[in-house]
């Protein structure tokens, strides 16, 4: 029988062949390197890793020039490394502790495996110094993240460079997910309003957005919140007015125009539901949003429970790295919050998620973490309380350091046509109709040629760009990975919807499909699949009703653990899609969840199905 973890590395070899026929996204590789000039220039800069932290021998050269005061030596290699890296990196001085250890909370200094090149108290304080001196220079700025003293003294230091404009600025989308109650509307209002929760769901009011969430306390949308930081890594917080008490909700928050204004880095936040009743919306947000990760919030009271089960899976099913936060630790007994971190560890030690658990007890290991745990299956834990503040610090510096999702040169290409997802349709009064989504392929700019659509017809329609925004702020360009807000020029609200695409106009327009074929994995379904099946299909910001037209399974129906060559059509009307393109399809309605292992599911569901697939060919 295939496993989840098995298909899923077939999914990524059938997207990458697909992109091996593509030309241009086949350069993307060798053109990154150049595509971004110097740092003073403002210009484009080379994709940056997952790890936004340079080689040990670096280090070494720079901390050899500042030590021997050749300042002239070490402007030059920092300034090198910062243009290599986007304009952020994460520089360690000192020994470096082996990450084995550091995750499994056991001492260090008696520990093998050191790496780096060791310093002496006054070596590295005097490091410190030179590479705060050598960045003013360059026009960057420096904070120290971490620093100890004792058998093995060791800092780590952030280096950013301002962004030349709100365009430029780098943005890491997060979606926030968890069961109903678990506190995600209330992290996020004690993490952008920098003000601690009364204990009573005050800190989430300003997120709600509609009459009956103030009723009831319950997301039922996608809501959107930014966290900027700024060049020195301090989060940018609506200020408190004169006189007003310490503890008092800060209402005032922050314009998005403001917030961009301000930062050197942008987190996007989709607080996404957590009611059963509003699980295609949430599916929605998780694959149309393309985060860089998602946040799984669970009550420290309550555990692993109901709809966390399902995010967990869906999130594993699209193979997106998880965070999860345990919250309400000063509310929860102790023999309670025991337990809870236990089910946590053992859920995600099982064989259907296969993620290394790892608390996180210090800074230190937030710098080690953010590099590395999305390559190595690693999954952060943090223990929260938004009245105490308990782990706020480490959550806020995880986010800060987190690499961003546009950098991405794999999944996002500059050098290829454009391609730009909808996500929203809004009807703005004096401007019409604006569009909002992210740009998977190439670049746009004001004034753009375009074409939007398929219609109902599969037919693409012309316009033009007539404005543009960033965070609620104007721009004039974009590029790929970077979610931007289009306003159309002379289009009726009703000729767009959710899961078009908008290319550049040409002689060519591009297909619409009806029919397809994919490779599909039945993760759960508590019957059998035959042709004439419908299902609810999400591939990127589409989605649809399909019907399985034929497969080629020997008995002729999947069943679940199965895998097949299925052959689907959309009900309503033609989509964009592509070769290589995830798809997951699910239907029924959920009472309760469990984790896809595909040998072993509860059984407490009622008419509900899963599977997760790609797209293989194009049958029109």
């Amino acid at each position: 029988m295939t496993t989840l973890r098995d298909f899923q590395a077939e999914i990524q070899q059938a997207q990458s062949r697909a992109l091996a026929k593509q030309p241009a996204r086949a350069a993307v590789k060798d053109t990154n390197a150049d595509r971004r000039s110097a740092v003073s220039a403002g210009g484009n800069l080379p994709s940056q890793s997952a790890d936004s932290a340079p080689s040990s021998v670096e280090e070494d050269d720079i901390l050899n020039f500042l030590l021997s005061g050749d300042y002239e030596s070490a402007r030059n290699s920092l300034a090198s490394l910062l243009t290599r890296w986007r304009g952020e990196c994460i520089f360690r001085i000192g020994a470096r502790p082996p990450t084995s250890t550091l995750f499994s909370e056991e001492p260090l200094d008696n520990a093998s495996g050191w790496t780096g090149m060791s310093l002496a108290e006054d070596h590295i304080g005097k490091a410190i110094l030179g590479i705060e001196k050598v960045v003013v220079d360059i026009g960057a700025k420096m904070s120290v993240l971490f620093r100890t003293d004792g058998s093995h003294p060791r800092a780590v230091l952030l280096l950013r460079l301002p962004p030349v404009d709100i365009a430029s600025t780098p943005e890491v989308r997060c979606a926030v997910v968890g069961n109903v109650d678990s506190g995600k509307s209330t992290t996020l209002g004690v993490l952008t309003r920098g003000t601690l929760d009364d204990g009573r769901g005050r800190a989430r009011v300003a997120l709600f957005r509609h009459k009956h969430e103030l009723e009831t306390g319950r997301t039922s949308s996608v809501g959107m919140e930014i966290l900027g930081f700024t060049p020195s890594g301090a989060p940018v917080l609506p200020g408190r007015a004169d006189g007003q008490e310490p503890d008092t909700v800060r209402h005032d928050k922050l314009g998005w125009e403001d917030i961009a204004a301000r930062s050197a880095k942008i987190i996007s936040f989709s607080d996404l539901a957590g009611h059963e009743r509003y699980l295609k919306t949430t599916l929605y947000g998780l694959t149309s949003g393309a985060p860089s990760c998602v946040i799984l919030m669970v009550g420290g009271n309550a555990g692993l429970i109901g709809m966390s089960k399902e995010h967990l899976a869906i999130t594993l099913a699209l193979n997106v790295p998880i965070i999860v936060c345990i919250t309400k630790v000063d509310m929860t007994p102790l023999n309670v919050l025991s337990e809870t971190l236990k089910q946590v560890t053992k859920i995600l030690k099982s064989p259907g998620c296969r993620k290394m658990p790892v608390f996180v007890k210090s800074t230190e290991i937030v710098t080690e973490l953010v590099g590395v745990f999305a390559q190595n299956k690693i999954c952060p834990i943090f223990r929260l309380s938004n009245v105490t503040g308990e782990g706020l610090d480490y959550l806020r510096t995880f986010l800060n350091l987190l690499p961003p999702s546009e950098y991405d040169g794999e999944t996002f290409a500059v050098d290829h046509p454009l391609e730009y997802s909808i996500t929203e349709v809004w009807s703005v009064p004096y401007v019409g109709t604006v569009v909002n989504g992210i740009l998977n392929s190439g670049r746009v700019k004001t004034g753009d040629a375009i074409l939007f659509g398929p219609d109902a017809n599969g037919h693409f329609q012309s316009t033009v760009i007539r404005s543009m925004q960033r965070k609620r702020a104007d721009v004039f360009s974009a590029e790929a990975g970077q979610s931007v807000s289009l306003a159309l020029k002379r289009v009726k609200r009703v000729s767009v919807r959710k899961g078009m695409v908008i290319v550049h106009k040409s002689d060519a327009p591009p297909g619409a499909t009806r029919r397809f074929e994919g490779q599909v994995l039945i993760l759960y379904h508590n019957t059998t699949m035959q042709p004439n099946y419908q299902a609810m299909l999400h591939c990127g910001a589409v989605r649809q009703t399909v019907r399985i037209v034929s497969l080629d399974h020997p008995q002729g129906l999947l069943r679940t653990g199965d895998r097949a060559t299925v052959v689907f059509e959309f009900i309503s009307h033609p989509e964009f899609i592509k070769v290589g393109m995830k798809l997951l399809f699910r239907e029924g309605k959920t009472k309760a969840s469990r984790i896809y292992t595909c040998n072993y599911h509860s059984r407490d569901t009622d008419n509900n199905s899963q599977g997760l697939g790609v797209i293989t060919r194009l049958l029109g």
